[in-house]
């Protein structure tokens, strides 16, 4: 894809922060070393994280490693600990804003409160709400399309294409427009001409790559609340659950009786307490 034709100079930046992010366990990996007052070593990792193999902890380690978001440390042979490096640190807002957005656009399983007797939505550790976020935009030519109609406001399928994928064929733009539109983020309008836009939810992803734009690009905050794309967002009040995504592996269930802890305050992060809804729980997908 040609640079120079895109909206703003950060959208590759953005591209590659999400990739380093997206594979699946990364997050879990990332909040996990962050609500830890220390480096871990791999065993006290992997209690944390019950649920993983060696197969595939060791992997997302080394890769967390390469990106140079975590620092591997070896005191001894059989003394090697891990921690967030400062870079790593400095990704914690990406990740909430990531959070934030699936637990108030992700529809959730309902379970009943035996206190209030009441169904509710069921509470999610961060952690999984931010990768069932990235689930939704991080896939290939997700973030390009959003971003580029973003700054258009509306668009055809053919000017889109042209401007966003302009090193492919125009047919290749209809896979991952076609999920972005499943997945609740764009809309078809057909006023005069079939035409598409963001939608509310898609509106809405702009605190994620405010936040993603400044990590990237490593701009202070009050520079990237000009964004020439993204602006300057108001952060919806919390919603506990919304559109659900198409293209997620969480599978609804009939309403279930399990104990739920209080709802929290609003709050503008996540505090290390929130990253599991129970010590010995695990994801719920």
């Amino acid at each position: 894809m040609a640079a120079a034709r895109l909206p703003s100079n950060d959208l590759p930046r953005v591209a590659e922060a999400l990739e380093m992010i997206t594979p699946r366990w990364s997050v879990w990996v990332l909040m996990t070393l962050a609500s830890q007052p220390g480096p871990l070593r791999y065993t006290k990792l992997k209690e944390h994280l019950p649920w993983l193999g060696d197969g595939q902890l060791h992997p997302r380690l080394r890769a967390l490693s390469d990106a140079g978001l975590v620092e591997r440390t070896a005191q001894t042979r059989l003394h090697v600990t891990y921690g967030l490096t400062a870079r790593g640190r400095e990704l914690m807002p990406s990740l909430t804003a990531l959070a934030g957005w699936g637990d108030g656009h992700l529809e959730k399983n309902l379970v009943l409160n035996p206190v209030t007797g009441k169904t509710e939505p069921e509470r999610i550790p961060a952690a999984q709400n931010a990768e069932d976020t990235l689930a939704v935009i991080g896939h290939r030519h997700a973030t390009v399309l959003l971003w580029t109609l973003k700054a258009r406001g509306t668009s055809t399928m053919a000017a889109l294409s042209a401007e966003a994928m302009p090193d492919h064929s125009p047919s290749a733009i209809y896979p991952p427009i076609r999920r972005l539109i499943d997945d609740g983020l764009v809309a078809v309008t057909r006023d005069d001409a079939a035409s598409l836009q963001l939608t509310a939810p898609g509106q809405a992803l702009a605190p994620i790559y405010l936040a993603l734009s400044t990590w990237a690009t490593a701009r202070a905050l009050p520079v990237a609340q000009a964004h020439p794309v993204w602006g300057a967002p108001r952060i919806p009040a919390a919603n506990r659950s919304g559109q659900w995504a198409a293209h997620q592996a969480r599978k609804t269930s009939p309403a279930v009786a399990v104990a739920q802890p209080p709802a929290p305050a609003p709050a503008t992060g996540w505090r290390p307490m929130d990253l599991f809804s129970a010590p010995t729980s695990g994801p719920s997908r």
